[in-house]
């Protein structure tokens, strides 16, 4: 099975601490690079280590497609040419020039489509938008607004928090183009981006997450069988 469990910073919710797509997978340089290229060969993808603002809350900070990449204001220099330096090929960065700093909370996102926190102003979805390369809208996830936090979404399918309205599931497949379904990860946590990250060719979520929730994470993103 092309599920993993992990562990970052001796924690299970290892969405805090890093980040996924189809191209590329953050993880703190304070993780050693041989832990750190695992992640990166079971995900199939380039490996990038960097803080973002000094921070190792890569998860939580930013956001990102196939596309480009959100990232807070306080961001700093170098990180963003680390972040150019070692990803392959056009990856649109934009810098968030307001006060809200969590746009991995605030944003989730595939390749397809992204649901935004709709308490951002008209400007800042605009730019998201732009930066990912899709549409872009305002959405909840069991009444809520931290989106990105509640739900991993890829280019196969998005796992929820188990109280997502059945309203906001079909509005979430319409944007996302894909199957939405619910799950918890980390033995019953429903904050599923906080420790789960995934693309299509496999997941990885924290070491507490129990056999059926990662019965359920395969079968929601389509990662059961492990790929050639």
């Amino acid at each position: 099975m092309a599920i993993y469990t992990f562990v970052l910073f001796g924690s299970a919710s290892i969405g805090v601490y890093s980040l996924a797509t189809e191209e590329m997978v953050i993880i703190p340089p304070q993780i050693s690079r041989h832990k750190a290229e695992r992640v990166g060969k079971w995900l199939k993808t380039q490996l990038v280590q960097t803080m973002i603002g000094e921070s190792v809350l890569i998860g939580a900070l930013a956001c990102a497609n196939s596309n480009g990449i959100l990232l807070p204001h306080f961001v700093r220099e170098e990180e963003i040419k680390n972040l150019k330096k070692s990803c392959e090929g056009d990856l649109n960065i934009s810098v968030m020039k307001t006060r809200r700093t969590a746009y991995g909370n605030m944003v989730l996102a595939n390749d397809k489509g992204a649901i935004v926190d709709p308490r951002l102003k008209t400007e800042e979805i605009k730019l998201i938008s732009d930066t990912l390369g899709v549409e872009a809208v305002p959405g909840e996830i069991a009444g809520l607004p931290y989106v990105g936090s509640l739900a991993t979404a890829t280019n196969s399918g998005v796992l929820t928090h188990p109280l997502i309205k059945e309203e906001e599931k079909k509005f979430i497949e319409e944007i996302l183009k894909v199957p939405v379904d619910v799950g918890t990860i980390n033995c019953g946590i429903p904050y599923v981006g906080t420790g789960l990250i995934a693309n299509t060719k496999a997941a990885i979520t924290g070491f507490l997450t129990t056999g059926p929730e990662m019965f359920i994470i395969g079968h929601v993103l389509d990662v059961v069988k492990e790929n050639e």
